[in-house]
């Protein structure tokens, strides 16, 4: 690996903005963005890397991303990849490290993947700051009458730990007038904490601090909101928070640079990557690479629609990532699927053209993400993140089938060959985002409603025919639109493993409606959340989870993270 100062030197960044970690990692302090600020002077070129809808093991976005800038570097064109931190919970889960894998990591891989520079440990007690100061308030009196029965601010673990879904606090403790403070609680990992995701959308120290005093942790006996800034503390956890807003600069395996910085749920978060991190990606590269969370229909959907409407940037182009795996996944048959609800009317050429085919369902899949990246305004490029078990014969009906679609097709080799194996795809890419109209289209204007946004999305992305509240929903919907919240972003949560909100249904399913179990307010973050479904925010640990093969050898070298 290069000396991280050679890398920061490389990029441009002032030397006196470099604080390093050691010698292969560094954070970059924020006056870098000072005066090369992206929004409205946008000279490089953005692609976002999504994917079709994965498996539950992901399809390789990682990989993609970091092989893709990679290639683009060894092209001769100066590029970042921009990626969100490994969170602990995942690795020693189901899914292990996400730092990359194979020849396209980012560097040094081990000490990315656990803990790395404090960042998320920093969320966590922020997070906790909060949650010690509410319990300790209401102790105190409760000046603020905080109804306990109403408080949503969990606590908060970088851990899967299903054991702390739902708890009890406060057992045998009373106030200081006599009254009983146990009440019902629960934990959400580090990535769902509504703190990790303001770090990722504020851009200053002044816009971290207000933003953490805009957070709501529940309601008063008159049920007025009361948020973290009436409690005093939002100073304290954006002073907990101070280094972990600079975004984090390492190496890729070819190295080239690397941003990874923020971790936020793909799910009730944007799932991308920090606003900052962006931003110092395109001051300082030509080209700069940012994945998404999941699929078209979150990720994407959520970086167009908050991410670069918060940022003020645009997009150039769009790679959506696919597998044989996750094609073959979502051609299992399923009465709820596409397969076995078939638009009869008006088939499309493609349609016709893979009868039979043991693929179907999932290029069907796939046609809907190629639509969803097109309504932005992008002609995308499909990358097939190509597995040794691949045969020529399902790499060619892919090729095939995105012929039929219209779009540019590349298999990437970059998990097995490295910068070397995605030269082909990055000049598509370089290629795409030359000519592409750049997208600055959303899905929905800010002034719609709460209703006309969600419709929008569900219709246009999900390929659904509408959705329904439940009557909590409907609670939470007439509060959100006395507290003035409704023309807030909206970031969908909903199941990854299907367009629809039910993570059974494969393929490209038809003429659903889903339904709104609750709605979420991130009134710091700055968009409210509707719910479909049960969105796990502690997640669980699987019978024989990664951990067990994790060790450390007697020299101190890490094993087994992937």
């Amino acid at each position: 690996m290069e000396k991280i100062s050679e890398i920061a030197s490389y990029l441009g960044i002032p030397n006196e903005l470099v604080h390093p970690y050691g010698n292969y990692k560094a954070k970059i302090g924020l006056q870098a963005l000072l005066g090369k600020k992206a929004e409205g002077n946008q000279r490089s070129k953005l692609v976002l890397v999504t994917s079709m809808t994965p498996t539950p093991f992901g399809e390789g976005k990682t990989v993609i991303a970091i092989g893709l800038a990679s290639a683009l570097h060894r092209l001769g064109l100066r590029s970042v990849v921009c990626i969100r931190q490994p969170s602990l919970g995942p690795l020693f889960g189901i899914k292990g490290g996400a730092a990359g894998g194979g020849k396209s990591t980012v560097e040094p891989m081990n000490e990315i993947n656990m803990r790395f520079t404090g960042d998320i440990d920093a969320v966590a007690s922020a997070h906790n700051l909060l949650s010690a100061v509410v319990d300790n308030h209401i102790f105190h009196g409760n000046e603020l009458e905080i109804d306990p029965k109403s408080i949503t601010w969990r606590r908060t673990v970088d851990m899967n730990d299903r054991a702390l879904r739902h708890i009890v606090v406060g057992l045998d403790q009373r106030s200081k007038n006599g009254a009983p403070l146990s009440r019902d609680d629960a934990f959400v990992i580090t990535a769902a904490s509504e703190a990790m995701a303001i770090l990722c959308l504020a851009q200053t120290y002044r816009d971290l601090k207000e933003r953490l005093g805009k957070m709501i942790v529940g309601f008063n006996r008159s049920g007025l909101p009361v948020r973290a800034g009436d409690l005093g503390v939002s100073g304290a956890m954006a002073a907990v928070l101070k280094n972990a807003m600079e975004p984090n600069l390492v190496q890729s395996s070819d190295g080239s640079p690397a941003l990874v910085h923020g971790g936020p749920f793909g799910n009730i978060a944007t799932g991308t990557s920090s606003l900052v991190s962006i931003q110092m990606g395109l001051a300082y590269a030509d080209y700069c690479v940012v994945e998404a969370g999941f699929g078209s229909d979150l990720g994407a959907e959520k970086f167009f629609d908050i991410v670069a409407r918060v940022g003020g940037f645009r997009v150039d182009a769009a790679v959506i990532v696919v597998s044989i795996r996750a094609l073959k996944y979502h051609s299992q048959s399923s009465e709820k699927s596409y397969n076995a609800n078939v638009r009869r009317e008006e088939k499309s050429q493609l349609q016709s053209s893979l009868p039979g085919s043991p693929l179907n369902g999932g290029i069907q899949n796939l046609e809907k993400h190629v639509e969803n990246v097109k309504s932005f305004g992008l002609a995308p490029v499909v990358a097939l993140n190509r597995f040794a078990s691949d045969t020529d014969a399902e790499v060619n009906l892919v090729r095939e089938a995105c012929l039929y679609m219209g779009v540019q097709f590349e298999v990437s080799n970059v998990f097995s060959q490295g910068a070397q194996g995605g030269l082909a795809l990055a000049q598509l890419v370089a290629e795409a985002a030359q000519t592409n109209s750049h997208s600055n289209l959303r899905i929905y204007e800010s002034d719609d409603s709460f209703e006309e946004k969600v419709e929008k999305v569900v219709k246009k992305i999900y390929g659904g025919s509408g959705f329904a509240y439940t009557p909590a929903a409907l609670q939470d919907l007439d509060r959100i639109q006395k507290l003035g919240f409704e023309k807030l972003p909206i970031c969908m949560a909903k199941t990854p493993l299907s367009l629809s909100d039910d993570p059974k249904v494969v393929g490209r399913p038809d003429a659903f409606s889903v339904q709104l179990h609750h709605i979420g307010i991130s009134a710091g973050a700055g968009f409210v959340i509707p719910y479909m479904g049960e969105i796990m925010t502690m997640p669980g640990l699987p019978k024989h989870p990664v951990a067990e093969r994790i060790d450390i050898t007697d020299s101190g070298e890490i094993t087994g993270l992937f």
